[in-house]
């Protein structure tokens, strides 16, 4: 039995990575998992968080703006809709992805869930959300 999976994060823009991970901690629409090796089969939408993968080399963490993530037996593929290593994620950016969720489409309920996700995700990494 493996321990180790192929973990891929793509998005739009780029390739964020393609290593072998012994964990991968997703933020899902309908809660936070982790993805090992034998994991059942599973797809799952994401929803704004952070995305930490375990590795040999250490720990890599990227912010992720929805999305879709499938796990399976020996591979974790992660489609974002927007993702960046958490390095790139300064005030200014994370001001600017505050900016465009408050002017999302949507629902009321939709666009407040998205902003309160995004909030929580800034309090994880020590940036504030400004009015």
């Amino acid at each position: 039995m493996a321990d180790t999976v192929q973990f891929d994060l793509v998005s739009p823009e780029r390739r964020l990575a393609s290593v072998q991970a012994r964990e991968v901690q997703l933020p899902g629409a309908d809660g936070d998992m982790t993805a090992m090796a034998d994991h059942a089969p599973t797809i799952t939408t994401l929803r704004p968080g952070i995305l930490r993968v375990v590795h040999a080399s250490g720990t890599d963490d990227y912010v992720v703006f929805g999305g879709f993530a499938e796990i399976g037996p020996t591979a974790v593929s992660v489609l974002a809709e927007q993702a960046l290593p958490r390095s790139e994620v300064t005030q200014s950016v994370f001001d600017g992805m505050i900016a465009v969720a408050k002017a999302g489409s949507g629902s009321v309920d939709e666009v407040a869930k998205t902003l309160a996700d995004m909030i929580a995700v800034g309090d994880q990494i020590g940036l504030s959300a400004r009015a």
